[in-house]
């Protein structure tokens, strides 16, 4: 991976970051300002993502970022929000990751 697309990758993860975080916040209170940047912030980051995507192709974009913003998003949930995890959840989560890795790495292996 390029440092331009480490970049584009770590500008889209903090976007959704903080949309995921606004639509928590909106979660707990409701209001229309929330519901207007949450929407906002989406819509950012898919737009970064669109750049990431003609960079690196649909399946490596989405998977590099899906395993990012999974971990990034629980780490948030469970230490900002207080949220916690089950054995079976946190057992979902981890073979995520590991699903996700095979997928990004599968074709390097594969060769």
């Amino acid at each position: 991976m390029s440092s331009f697309g480490l970049l584009l990758l770590s500008c889209s993860t903090v976007v959704f970051l903080l949309a995921a975080t606004v639509a928590k916040a909106w979660a707990l209170a409701p209001g229309m300002g929330k519901l207007v940047l949450t929407l906002a912030l989406y819509s950012a980051g898919n737009l970064i993502m669109l750049k990431l995507v003609r960079e690196f192709g649909m399946a490596s974009a989405f998977s590099l970022s899906a395993v990012v913003q999974l971990v990034a998003v629980n780490v948030i949930a469970l230490t900002w929000f207080g949220e916690s995890l089950t054995f079976t959840q946190a057992s979902g989560i981890v073979l995520a990751i590991v699903a996700v890795g095979l997928i990004t790495l599968g074709p390097a292996f594969g060769k």
